[in-house]
């Protein structure tokens, strides 16, 4: 495990959140431009949203001020750096994909990625597993 903090954080109940609202939140908190500076993708399924900083910046420090922040205890957000894993899913895929693909496309360090252990499809809904051998490979 490398010591940098990963440049993602996950904000969980966010069902009082929207979109531009956790941005200007996080603009507010951080001093950064969310249009340049930091993306974030909201996922309703599990009530979670990530924000991912494209400025390198002190995530631990960020989670740390976040916590204190009064509008994130009003909102009764949790903010927690993300952490690393072994394993994506990959979503939409088209029917015609094959784990030979998947596994040669995952491989590529241009498309971020790194040796592929295993990959699981799920034909009818369009995804797959990936398994890599180390975390380093799932960015």
């Amino acid at each position: 495990d490398s010591p940098e903090a990963s440049p993602s954080v996950v904000f969980e109940n966010i069902e009082r959140c929207g979109l531009k609202l956790l941005q200007m939140l996080l603009e507010s908190i951080s001093g950064l431009d969310g249009d340049a500076d930091f993306t974030v993708e909201l996922i309703p399924e599990i009530n979670v949203a990530v924000a991912t900083f494209i400025k390198s910046i002190d995530t631990k420090e960020f989670v740390q001020k976040c916590s204190e922040h009064k509008r994130v205890r009003e909102f009764k957000l949790t903010v927690r750096l993300l952490e690393s894993t072994q394993a994506i899913k990959a979503e939409n895929l088209p029917d015609s994909i094959s784990t030979d693909y998947l596994t040669v496309y995952f491989e590529n360090a241009r498309n971020g990625g790194g040796p592929v252990s295993d990959v699981q499809l799920f034909p009818e809904e369009n995804s797959a597993i990936i398994n890599f051998c180390d975390h380093k490979g799932n960015t």
